[in-house]
C-alpha cells in the first residue's frame, strides 16, 4: 500500500535512463521479423493475423517505419506507436497477458539501453503501469537527481534506496519497471525481481557510447569523469561496467538481442530499429519464456 500510494502520487515519465558475458541463443524468437525485411516497403499491417488460431502464434507482420526517427526517439524516452503498429503489439500483448497473471516485468540493461522508452511502450500494450526505479529512488529522497543523490550522499547510499524501491515494487502486480543499469549487482534486487518477470535489453557497447555521448554524460555519474572526447571516455567505461555486469544481466528471464533483431530485419546499424520492434520482440521473448514456464509445470 505504500508504494502504491508514492507510485499514484507521482508522475514517471522521465528518461533515466564483450566477450565475458555467455550470450544465450535466442529462444524461439518470432520468425515475423524475417518477413519484415521482405515486406516492409507494403506499409501495411495484416491485421488479419490477429484471428489465426492460437497454435499460429509465430505470425507474419509488415510494419511501417519509414517516419521514425530512432535517436530522437530513444534519448527523448517519448513514443507513441505509429498508427499501424498499435495492432500488432496490442494482439501480441492480449495473447500472453492472461499468463502473466499480473506480474511486474522488469526492465534490465546497460545506461542508455532504452529501458524507459521500450518500458512504456510495453505497459502501453499490456494495459499496465510505467514505473522508473530511478525516478522512484529521486521521489523518495526529496526530488534530488540520481546525479545529486550521487554526489551528496554516495553511491553506497543510492543502491540501498535502489533495493528498498525494487522491494516496494515488488510487493505490486502490472507494473512494467525500467530499473537502473547496476540495479543488476545485488542478490536482494534479483529477490525482489524473481517475483515477476526479467527482461534484458542487450545493446552493444558501441551503440550505448555513442547514444550517450550524442546527449551528454552529465546526469550520469558513473560516466561524468576523466578526460577525453566524449564517446571514447563513455566507451570506456561502459567496456568496464559490463565486464562487472554482464554475467548478471545474463540471468534474466528473457533476452532482447538488438544485434539479432537488426540482422533479422537486414540492418547493419542497431540504432535504425523502431522502439517498437525492439518492444514487440520483448513480448516475443516473454511469451518464449511464460512458454517455458508452463511446460516445466506440467512436467512436475
Amino acid at each position: 500500500m505504500e508504494a502504491r500510494a508514492v507510485v499514484k502520487g507521482f508522475q514517471f515519465c522521465t528518461w533515466i535512463d564483450s566477450e565475458k558475458v555467455k550470450r544465450r541463443p535466442p529462444t524461439g524468437s518470432a520468425r515475423f521479423s524475417r518477413r519484415l525485411k521482405e515486406e516492409q516497403s507494403k506499409r501495411q499491417v495484416l491485421v488479419a493475423a490477429a484471428h489465426l488460431p492460437k497454435s499460429n502464434r509465430h505470425r507474419h507482420v509488415a510494419v511501417d517505419y519509414s517516419h521514425w526517427n530512432p535517436a530522437s526517439t530513444m534519448e527523448s524516452g517519448n513514443f507513441h506507436a505509429h498508427f499501424d503498429e498499435a495492432p500488432v503489439l496490442k494482439t501480441k500483448s492480449q495473447e500472453i497477458e492472461p499468463y502473466l497473471n499480473g506480474r511486474c516485468i522488469y526492465l534490465v540493461g546497460m545506461m542508455g539501453s532504452g529501458k524507459t522508452t521500450v518500458g512504456k511502450i510495453l505497459s502501453q500494450a499490456l494495459n499496465y503501469s510505467f514505473v522508473d526505479s530511478d525516478t522512484f529512488v529521486e521521489h523518495e529522497v526529496g526530488g534530488k537527481s540520481v546525479a545529486e543523490i550521487f554526489k551528496l550522499y554516495g553511491e553506497g547510499f543510492f543502491r540501498d534506496k535502489e533495493t528498498e524501491a525494487l522491494r516496494k515494487l515488488s510487493m505490486m502486480q502490472r507494473y512494467v519497471v525500467s530499473t537502473g543499469g547496476g540495479a543488476v549487482v545485488r542478490p536482494a534486487n534479483w529477490k525482489c525481481m524473481q517475483k515477476g518477470i526479467s527482461v534484458w535489453l542487450d545493446v552493444p557497447l558501441e551503440a550505448l557510447a555513442q547514444r550517450i555521448a550524442d546527449v551528454g554524460t552529465g546526469s550520469r555519474p558513473l560516466l561524468h569523469h576523466g578526460p577525453g572526447d566524449a564517446y571514447s571516455k563513455t566507451f570506456m567505461r561502459l567496456s568496464s561496467l559490463f565486464e562487472e555486469r554482464g554475467d548478471a544481466y545474463a540471468n534474466a528471464n528473457a533476452r532482447v538481442s538488438l544485434e539479432n533483431i537488426a540482422a533479422k530485419m537486414g540492418y547493419r546499424d542497431v540504432s535504425n530499429l523502431s522502439p517498437a520492434a525492439i518492444a514487440l520482440e520483448a513480448l516475443q521473448q516473454i511469451e518464449c519464456f511464460l512458454e517455458e514456464e508452463r511446460g516445466r509445470t506440467r512436467v512436475f
